[in-house]
C-alpha cells in the first residue's frame, strides 16, 4: 500500500492523487499540512531513497523562503533538518509517496508508473 503525503490546496498533489485513484491503485492519504509525518517516519523514508535530507524541503515554498532555510540549511545537520520537516508539513516538497520500497517525491507520471503499477 502507497502512503501518500499531500497538501490538499496543491494542484500536484491532486494531479497525482488522480493519477493513483485512475489506474486503482490502493494508498492511504495523509495530510501533510495537519499531520506532518513524524521525525522516525522520516528517517526511514529518507534512509529508503536515495536522496539526500534537503531534497525533501519545499524550496519553492514561501515558508522556506521565510524561513531563511536557503542560508540555514547548510549549517543544520540531518537530524535538525528531519525535526525542521517534521513540525510544518508546508515544508516538505509534495506530494510525497511511499510504498514501504520506492520513494517519490513530487510528480512524475513515469515515475510512479515504474514505482507503483503493476
Amino acid at each position: 500500500m502507497i502512503t501518500f503525503y499531500e497538501y490538499s490546496r496543491c494542484t500536484t498533489c491532486r494531479k497525482a492523487r488522480k493519477f493513483l485513484d485512475d489506474n486503482g491503485a490502493e494508498f492511504e492519504r495523509h495530510d501533510m499540512v495537519r499531520q506532518p509525518p513524524e521525525p522516525s517516519v522520516l528517517r526511514k523514508i529518507i534512509s529508503q531513497s536515495d536522496q539526500p535530507v534537503d531534497d525533501f524541503f519545499n524550496k519553492r515554498g514561501k515558508k522556506f523562503r521565510d524561513l531563511d532555510l536557503k542560508n540555514r540549511l547548510e549549517t543544520m545537520d540531518d537530524e535538525e533538518k528531519i525535526e525542521l520537516l517534521s513540525s510544518d508539513g508546508l515544508l516538505i516538497k509534495r506530494p510525497l509517496a511511499w510504498d514501504g520500497e520506492n520513494v517519490i517525491l513530487g510528480f512524475e507520471e513515469s515515475d510512479y508508473e515504474e514505482a507503483f503499477l503493476d
